[in-house]
């Protein structure tokens, strides 16, 4: 398993994020256990990563939160996507895929 501050994936934790919110509103927990569960157990989102990244999200505007009750009956602080940030989730997609095309085609090439 990847934990996403190792630094090699530090740059797509956002992305994750916005696609997991894409799916509808979660609290953070949950947006953790999604992006672990939608990877096969190779990622995990530790708390101290996860919150700051949904912090900077929100004063970029790209998801908002409000407090409801969870399934259990506690209060949690649910996160969903902004017109904004689905926006945004596009970018972050696009640019991922070109990046990850461009790092594959340097690995698969050979001298010569």
């Amino acid at each position: 398993m990847t934990d996403l501050t190792a630094g090699l994936l530090a740059g797509t934790l956002d992305l994750l994020i916005l696609k997991t919110l894409s799916f509808g509103a979660l609290h953070g927990y949950g947006i953790a256990q999604n992006i672990r569960r939608f990877s096969g157990d190779a990622l995990r989102v530790e708390e101290g990563s996860l919150y700051p990244a949904l912090q900077r999200m929100q004063v970029k505007g790209w998801v908002r939160s409000q407090l409801q009750r969870t399934p259990t009956g506690r209060t949690g602080r649910y996160y969903e996507l902004t017109d904004d940030g689905r926006t945004q989730l596009g970018h972050e997609s696009e640019s991922f895929l070109r990046s990850a095309a461009a790092t594959t085609r340097v690995l698969r090439s050979t001298a010569g």
